[in-house]
């Protein structure tokens, strides 16, 4: 029976509709309506977290962008051979970011960046077909970046700097598909943890041929995020009598990759007026091999298999300055999902997507403007399983049709002097 409580999915992702895994695709309003380009871009602060590089060829001495956005998405399952369907709670997100860099000297400018690259709330409905994998889940992490940007020469800069994450996680899902207490209550444990740090980097280039011409490549590293002893608590509720002392409540060890990622782009201006650019961005999503969870009680060691694979975005966006006040953005981009069949479990079922932006700035005066963007996210009804749940010593299988699609919606400023 004890072998029943041995597979537990913290599942430090999250039902996120964009960007891949467990990834949140919104770090700047300016870019994202451009499909979420700006490795080679130089139009504001955002620079700080799509290419530090880019910093030092800012106009003005100060910029700064401060934004947020909301997240509405949906997803619901069905399983046409049993008539099971549900649909997930997705309760609004709200990404933000602010970015701000100094120029100190012709050659050599300064920034700091913050910003909520992963993170999400779902919801699926108590008691659900796939409980056993997941009820609900809440995460958060913010990354904080100081950077620095160098200009080696007018045509070639460098930048980067350390990445320090802080981080939280809950998440609740049955232990089995019909253990319960005497009651008939379902059994379930709830993870709870939160001060979960760690460090990175991230590193750049940019390579300016001409005038109207901008090369750049950006690399994010991997950060582990480690839940040590001490970090948080498993709380084990409605076992049967038999089992219930053997699994009090206590400490648990995990770990979380949040994977490294690395970009490659161009940008080119036709016209003073318009703005063209590409990003191919490749996530090493191979880190994620297994989520491991060792619980310091009769549940031992907990092995949940993952086996993401790396995988590919593909974006272009262009800008037009429609006039001296407005200038309008739009783009697209096509998203890999990570998720091999067989391992598609429901805390992130996300298939490949498209994605379309648009958005537009409105300058206020000759320091300030406001900057606003909008993303739909599409995603096809993919039929797939979770195949490696264990229950009594026997691998279980979880699957079904999934269907999402997610609405953003932003609206930030920008300063510079």
């Amino acid at each position: 029976m004890k072998k029943l409580l041995l597979v537990l999915t913290i599942a430090f992702s999250a039902s996120v509709m964009y960007a891949g895994g467990y990834r949140v695709g919104v770090q700047g309003h300016k870019q994202l309506a451009m499909g979420h380009t700006g490795v080679a871009v130089v139009t504001s602060a955002e620079s700080a977290f799509f290419n530090p590089a880019g910093l030092v060829y800012l106009d003005g001495k100060l910029n700064v962008s401060l934004g947020a956005a909301a997240v509405l998405s949906n997803t619901s399952y069905q399983n046409r051979e049993f008539g099971y369907t549900s649909e997930a709670d997705n309760p609004v997100g709200t990404p933000f970011y602010a970015y701000g860099s100094y120029k100190i000297t012709d050659w050599l400018s300064a920034g700091i960046a913050v910003y909520t690259p992963y993170g999400s709330r779902v919801e699926w409905p108590t008691d659900w077909e796939g409980s056993h994998l997941v009820n609900n889940i809440e995460l958060s992490a913010i990354f904080v970046q100081p950077t620095i940007s160098i200009k080696l020469s007018d045509k070639l800069s460098v930048g980067g700097g350390p990445i320090y994450v802080t981080g939280a996680v809950n998440f609740n899902r049955n232990l089995s598909r019909s253990l319960t207490d005497e009651e008939g209550n379902r059994s379930n444990v709830t993870i709870d943890a939160s001060g979960i740090n760690a460090w990175g980097y991230t590193v750049g280039a940019m390579f300016r041929p001409t005038e109207n011409i901008n090369l750049g490549f950006n690399y994010r590293s991997k950060i582990d995020m480690n839940v040590e002893r001490g970090d948080g608590t498993a709380d084990f509720e409605n076992l049967p009598g038999a089992l219930a002392p053997g699994f009090a409540d206590g400490d648990f060890t995990a770990s979380l990759p949040l994977p490294a990622e690395l970009t490659f782009g161009a940008s080119f201006k036709p016209s003073d007026k318009w703005l063209i650019a590409f990003d191919y961005t490749r996530t090493f999503w191979d880190a994620y091999e297994s989520l491991d969870v060792q619980f310091f009680n009769a549940a031992g060691l907990s092995r949940n298999p993952r086996n993401y694979k790396n995988s590919s975005i593909y974006k272009i966006g262009a800008q037009y300055d429609a006039t001296q006040k407005v200038t309008v953005r739009a783009g697209f981009y096509f998203d890999e999902s990570p998720i091999r069949d067989g391992f598609f479990a429901p805390e992130t079922p996300r298939p490949d997507s498209v994605n379309f932006t648009a958005g537009f700035s409105y300058n206020l005066n000759s320091r300030w403007a406001i900057d606003a963007s909008v993303l739909y996210v599409h995603s096809n009804e993919i039929e797939n399983s979770y195949d490696y749940f264990v229950e009594a010593g026997q691998r279980t299988s979880f699957g079904g049709e999934y269907k999402s699609n997610a609405l953003v919606a932003g609206i930030g400023v920008s300063y510079k002097l």
